[in-house]
């Protein structure tokens, strides 16, 4: 019978060594943790000398950074990573109006674009949730907390389209020590100068916890290519956008043998991961920036970051979500603030830190079937907000449509007002 221990008490460097020193002894981790306790973590990695593949030694290791007062630019730079794991501040559910604004140019102009934006976020919260109150009263037997949230939800879900995207948000970045070096090489080369800086923060602070993980000369010939590739094809923006599009080089006649595995699973069951090497399935669409950012959360496969401008325009559905009034002066500023911005000193990539989370970007996303079924199923369901949940719609019936005989979960529920939102919160709980 197999012995299992638990040890999670060291230091990452410490953790992953005595997980290397398995492929080289056939001692027992109960010998090799005596050593730790000894020496002391911190230290025990420093008596080994390491003769092979030190860069997977770090993959054994892992620790949690916590990233505050980025931009939503920047936040989605760190999580464009497909073994990203960690957490941000939600917009739909977090009030905004405190948060600071990244403003890179810092001039007079830009300023008060900025605060432009903020001040419609601040006056329309409370018209819209008197709004909201009016449209979906309180039925009987609700409770008046969970409620109250659900409205302020509902609110944030219609005027988060109205923060700019350089305004400040916080995350956490779990990740192993080699998948932390790997991407801030990558983040050092990043168009945005603010990504270049909290790189080299990143990589300061990971010095002084993990010398012996971060220890590796620059390579100037790959810092050279890593710029480049960056500098020149990191955005998504295609010449021709589409609507929605799907594309597949998966064969039916590969899908054949498979007649169980898609027709007899069961809801809330993922397709077997192996038939990811069937081929992928491709979805280029116009969504708006702020549902975009929660698609890309989904890193089993490829999402484009979309540069994002004001070409494609404003997504209608948080424009139809306001009342009347409050509707014309959005019309008014957003057609007054694409004219502010046009006429910034500024490149594309710095002038995203103007505009609004509402305006549409080109998205492509391309999985394996078993994540694109994933995908497509969760965002289907009435939490999700609407304007995502309109292209997960339209994935499921493109899948149906293509292949019939792939069994589908999917929530085609009307769109309407759902008090669970309110349920969904974390609160300190009374003892």
């Amino acid at each position: 019978m197999a012995n299992i221990f638990l040890h999670d008490e060291f230091n990452p460097e410490d953790t992953a060594m005595l997980q290397a020193l398995y492929s080289r002894s056939p001692e027992s981790v109960e010998k090799h943790t005596e050593k730790v306790k000894k020496t002391g973590s911190g230290k025990f990695m420093e008596t080994f000398y390491i003769g092979y593949g030190h860069a997977s030694i770090a993959d054994c290791g892992s620790t949690t950074l916590f990233i505050e007062g980025l931009s939503i630019l920047a936040d989605k730079a760190i999580q464009d990573w497909p073994l990203y794991c960690g957490q941000e501040t939600s917009t739909r559910y977090t009030d905004m109006t405190k948060q600071s604004i990244i403003d890179p140019l810092n001039t007079k102009e830009s300023q008060q674009i900025l605060k432009n934006w903020l001040d419609f976020y601040k006056s329309s919260l409370g018209p819209m949730r008197e709004y909201l109150q009016q449209k979906y009263p309180r039925k009987a037997g609700q409770e008046d907390k969970i409620y109250e949230r659900a409205i302020n939800a509902r609110a944030f879900d219609i005027l988060r389209s109205f923060l700019p995207a350089g305004i400040t948000t916080q995350l956490s970045w779990h990740t192993n020590l080699r998948q932390a070096y790997d991407k801030i090489t990558w983040l050092r080369a990043y168009p945005l100068p603010e990504v270049q800086q909290i790189a080299s923060n990143l990589e300061q602070i990971l010095k002084e916890h993990y010398p012996h993980s971060f220890c590796q000369p620059v390579d100037e010939a790959a810092e050279n290519y890593r710029r480049h590739i960056l500098t020149h094809n990191y955005y998504y923006n295609p010449d021709q956008v589409v609507n929605f599009r799907f594309t597949t080089n998966i064969k039916d006649q590969d899908l054949e043998k498979w007649s169980y595995a898609l027709t007899n699973r069961p809801p809330k069951t993922s397709l077997p991961y192996f038939l990811s090497e069937l081929g992928q399935c491709t979805f280029e669409f116009l969504l708006d920036y702020g549902s975009f950012r929660d698609i890309q959360r989904h890193r089993n496969g490829t999402c484009r970051i979309p540069l994002l401008t004001s070409q494609y325009g404003f997504e209608p559905w948080y424009l139809a979500e306001l009342p009347s009034k409050l509707h014309d002066s959005a019309l008014k500023l957003i057609d007054q603030q694409i004219k502010a911005i046009a006429n910034l000193p500024a490149d594309k990539p710095t002038r995203q830190y103007y505009l609004a989370l509402g305006f549409l970007v080109p998205c492509k996303v391309t999985y394996g079937l078993p994540a694109t079924v994933y995908t497509a199923e969760l965002r289907s369901g009435t939490t999700v907000h609407p304007t995502l949940r309109a292209i997960a719609h339209q994935m499921i019936r493109a899948l149906q449509d293509h292949w019939p005989q792939l069994k589908l979960y999917a929530d085609f529920t009307p769109n309407e007002w759902d008090i669970n939102r309110g349920k969904q919160t974390i609160e300190e709980k009374n003892n």
